[in-house]
């Protein structure tokens, strides 16, 4: 039966997991012992399920001796790693909550995560490109010269203890990751046992600190029951199982990683595979070559990296079927690239936010082409979602609403904020994800923007996804981002930023006399640019504010008119 109404209940399809992450790990690494679990190719790093469940309870009893209790946050800062995966999993068991910091803070963002969450521990890298982790924190807390390890007094960071290095070095203050692996005692051992007794599966496990394009970032928490079943649905949305090895370049530190990567892969005992600590293209081919990966994941400028890569083609990867799309809107010629060149004829495209645990929406390989590469899918099992006026109304089928999702996924609130939680989950238990999006009869919806990058020209509503969209069908365009900027007359004026393929060329006149007749004169943007690269967050998402604020500015300086 066709939709009438912009909402619509995802199907109870797969019964959900209501256990703790660190049971049903243990369960998970039982029945699967001697497949391999973890392959970590910058590390030299291959180990069996046993071996993950005996590392992560090595650290698990290791936290422990360091007094680390249920409850307590417990901040990962650093690229990705097998101890950050572990690290992951033996807070989990032990029901700390942690915290993924993003590997590019510096100081005043770090102070800022570890106080507003009131973290006890940190664990975090040597190195990352040119951060030195440990400097930056001697830097932040100067008494960590004259402190006993494990036994940290600062007013910088009042509540912080510990702070466990990766690493062989030794730094004044800091324990090593390997030395408090081995902390960890009998008495710990039995403690792990009363632990997973107590321990609820909707306690919260995880702190997600997310501002991303914008903003003071906002502790969006996570529990054990969100996270673990948002990654087994996508796992089953991928037809995932033990023989299936998930190639994961995203970073682990935001919910792409460590939930649609490492928990959809724990969930159906599949094999994860880090290329590198960082997303690195030619890395990312190689490792796909070489460990023969059935499923790729990364957001749409990662999947372009890689097809536009020099040595693309020399490249076998006919191993792959799926993976997931996700974490910025999808262009669809990009989408049937990565399925007719890369092989992934059942990559699905998701949707969703990190406050939804991260997926509400999800493309399934049975759904026709169109569906694939036009639209983001329909909700996920056991999830409801509405498209809205701005008076919260649902409305018809085929109008422009915000989405707004209902269910297990949804988070508990923003860590200690319940003015800005409130903002976002209203009074019927309804997420507002700020999205734009078009629902048609059969429930895929389509998302045409954000609310807050709509563009207002002359009284005309432009979501700059239809002008992406057309541009990327130019034979000159590799990558388009569309946003509005400031104009006395008009309100704003439509702004395009574009990189070209390798070996192209292209004008700004190219550009506009393609869009001629093809797109209504209003959206045709008044100011191109061509750059050879977008300002991204870690996670890959594009910041279009320092586009805008960097375009206002240039149009400024070269003259007031322009601006105009």
């Amino acid at each position: 039966m066709a939709l009438k109404q912009s909402y619509i209940c995802g199907k109870a399809d797969a019964q959900l997991i209501y256990q703790t992450i660190g049971d049903y790990f243990d369960y998970i690494s039982q029945k699967h012992a001697d497949s391999e679990a973890l392959v970590v190719a910058h590390q030299d790093i291959r180990w069996t399920y046993a071996t993950l469940k005996q590392k992560v309870d090595e650290l698990a009893t290791g936290l422990l001796a360091l007094g680390i209790t249920p409850g307590d946050r417990v901040g990962i800062w650093g690229p990705n790693s097998y101890e950050w995966t572990v690290t992951q999993f033996a807070t989990a068991k032990i029901g700390a909550i942690m915290v993924c910091i993003n590997p590019a803070y510096r100081l005043r963002e770090l102070e800022y995560a570890l106080n507003k969450v009131e973290c006890k521990a940190i664990v975090c890298a040597q190195q990352f490109k040119t951060s030195s982790y440990p400097h930056m924190l001697q830097q932040l807390i100067p008494e960590l010269a004259h402190c006993e390890p494990g036994k940290i007094e600062s007013s910088v960071t009042p509540h912080l203890r510990s702070i466990i290095k990766m690493g062989d070095d030794v730094v004044p203050g800091m324990l090593n990751y390997a030395d408090v692996t081995l902390m960890g005692t009998d008495v710990q051992q039995q403690q792990l046992v009363t632990i997973a007794d107590q321990l609820l599966p909707d306690d919260p496990i995880n702190i997600q600190f997310t501002s991303g394009t914008t903003g003071q970032p906002k502790g969006a928490t996570l529990t054990h029951c969100n996270i673990l079943n948002n990654g087994f649905l996508a796992g089953e949305g991928m037809r995932l199982s033990p023989s299936d090895r998930v190639c994961i370049p995203v970073p682990l530190y935001h919910c792409f990683g460590m939930v649609l990567g490492n928990l959809s892969c724990i969930a159906h005992g599949a094999t994860m595979v880090y290329p590198s600590d960082a997303f690195d293209p030619l890395a990312t081919l190689q490792v796909v070559e070489k460990e023969r990966c059935t499923a790729l994941h990364g957001v749409p400028t990662m999947f372009i990296s890689e097809l536009d890569h020099p040595n693309f083609h020399e490249f076998d990867l006919s191993s792959l079927r799926t993976g997931i799309m996700a974490g910025s809107l999808c262009p669809a010629e990009v989408m049937k690239r990565v399925i007719g060149e890369m092989h992934m004829e059942h990559v699905l495209i998701g949707y969703g936010q990190t406050e939804l645990s991260p997926l509400n929406h999800l493309t399934l390989p049975e759904d026709p082409l169109q569906k694939r590469v036009e639209t983001v899918g329909r909700v996920m099992s056991r999830i409801e979602v509405k498209l809205v006026d701005e008076h919260n109304r649902v409305i018809p089928i085929g109008q422009r609403g915000e989405v707004c999702t209902r269910g297990y996924s949804v988070m508990r609130g923003y860590w200690n904020d319940p003015t800005r939680t409130a903002e976002t989950i209203d009074s019927g238990g309804w997420l507002h994800s700020g999205d734009i999006g078009i629902m048609d009869e059969d429930g895929y919806v389509t998302i045409v923007g954000r609310s807050k990058d709509m563009i207002i020209r002359g009284g005309e509503n432009i979501y700059p996804k239809e002008i992406e969209e057309f541009l990327y069908t130019h034979p000159a365009v590799q990558d388009i981002q569309v946003f509005g900027i400031s104009h006395t007359d008009f309100g704003e004026e439509v702004c395009a930023w574009i990189c070209l393929k390798p070996g192209s060329s292209a004008a700004a006149k190219d550009i506009t006399d393609y869009c001629k007749n093809q797109i209504a004169h209003f959206k045709v943007p008044k100011h191109i640019r061509f750059v050879e690269a977008f300002p991204l967050t870690v996670t890959g998402k594009v910041q279009k504010f320092k586009m805008r604020e960097a375009m206002e500015l240039e149009l400024a300086q070269a003259s007031p008119a322009l601006a105009k």
